[in-house]
């Protein structure tokens, strides 16, 4: 599936665009690690074989069947009894990664969503059959679980998360071609391109249909991203491709494996950047921000925000977006409370709101 900026997909096809607690790993097995690699004088590695040659067998492929998205309409129409033979199939393709030895897969959640029929094939000709543990269609992540035990699996990086101008390597199943490997740079972080509650890592590894939901690796085999998106006039690679950063990733995952469903906070505001028109009317010249712009009368905020608020901060951390304010209330406990830091008429004041859970979303 791709979007323009195209989402990658399942199958090529273009579009705009539970169970509980995981049961404890299997403690004889270890994540996949990868010794230093050697660099030439520049720093850049010799060679990139020895990354992909340890994290390959923990990146999958991963098939689907589902109905066909244009079967139910005429289907409906049909006289109850009347017998037409079966629905319509639609196949899909994409990547994932094991993250435990017992079979935990992260993916997309376009690569599985509407999927009847789950299968997911290592790299050494293995085939499982899988179920959809959880699906979060916001960040457009998805777990699924195999049953096996000692699997290969990988670990999301949890500290030292790539810089711009850091290598990465990614690794998946391109136009069906499982086990290809991709090398480029981290071009840019917290890129926002239309999805509320993703900040992605922009990079320039090429990345194509089918490579959706794999991983995207650091030198020392940590996953840093998780393929989701390319931007592309022509539905291939120009090197602009995005990956939900791993720590988001990794927060996500965890829920899906523990609740089968995300949980979120919510402010019950609508609100905007902070544009330098907007800072010069709202006496917040020189700052960034993002701006109230409406305020719902029945959510945690009405009463303590107002329109024209500048939001800068939630606690120590600056807000410099609308989609930061977003993502930062989002990722917030519900019923906990959060210490914003706002310009109200030029003047700085904190405000204390105790945040809601926020409905579930499509």
């Amino acid at each position: 599936m791709l979007k323009l900026v195209m989402v990658l997909c399942v199958a090529g096809t273009v579009l705009s665009g539970c169970e509980r607690a995981a049961p404890e790993a299997d403690r004889k097995a270890g994540p996949i690690e990868v010794p230093p690699l050697a660099a030439s004088a520049g720093g850049a590695p010799d060679s990139f074989a020895p990354i992909v040659k340890r994290v390959s067998p923990a990146v999958v492929s991963i098939d689907t069947l589902s109905v066909a998205e244009n079967a139910a309409p005429w289907l409906e129409l049909l006289p109850p009894g009347m017998v037409v033979g079966p629905a319509p199939a639609r196949r899909g393709a994409g990547s994932g990664f094991l993250i435990s030895p017992d079979g935990y897969v992260v993916t997309n959640n376009h690569v599985v969503e509407g999927a009847t029929d789950v299968v997911v094939s290592l790299a050494d000709g293995r085939q499982f059959p899988a179920r959809i543990v959880g699906r979060d269609p916001p960040t457009d992540l998805a777990v699924v679980k195999v049953e096996g035990r000692d699997l290969p699996y990988v670990s999301f990086a949890r500290s030292a998360l790539p810089q711009v101008g850091d290598w990465v390597v990614a690794v998946g199943n391109p136009f069906g071609l499982g086990g290809t490997a991709t090398a480029g740079i981290v071009s840019a972080q917290a890129r926002e391109i239309g999805e509320v509650y993703v900040g992605y890592l922009q990079i320039d590894a090429p990345i194509n249909s089918g490579n959706s939901g794999g991983p995207s690796f650091d030198l020392q085999g940590r996953v840093v991203g998780v393929n989701s998106a390319i931007f592309s006039p022509s539905g291939g690679s120009v090197g602009i491709g995005f990956a939900i950063p791993s720590d988001l990733a990794e927060r996500i995952t965890q829920q899906l494996i523990a609740e089968g469903r995300v949980t979120r906070g919510y402010l019950g505001v609508g609100v905007q950047d902070l544009t330098p028109p907007l800072a010069m009317r709202l006496n917040a010249r020189g700052r960034r921000g993002a701006v109230i712009v409406e305020v719902d009368p029945g959510g945690p905020a009405a009463g303590r925000l107002r329109p024209g608020d500048v939001v800068t901060a939630i606690g120590e951390a600056a807000i410099i977006s609308a989609g930061g304010l977003l993502r930062a209330i989002a990722d917030s406990t519900p019923g906990r409370q959060v210490s914003l830091q706002v310009l109200r008429d030029g003047r700085a004041q904190t405000v204390a709101i105790r945040t809601a859970r926020r409905a579930e979303e499509r």
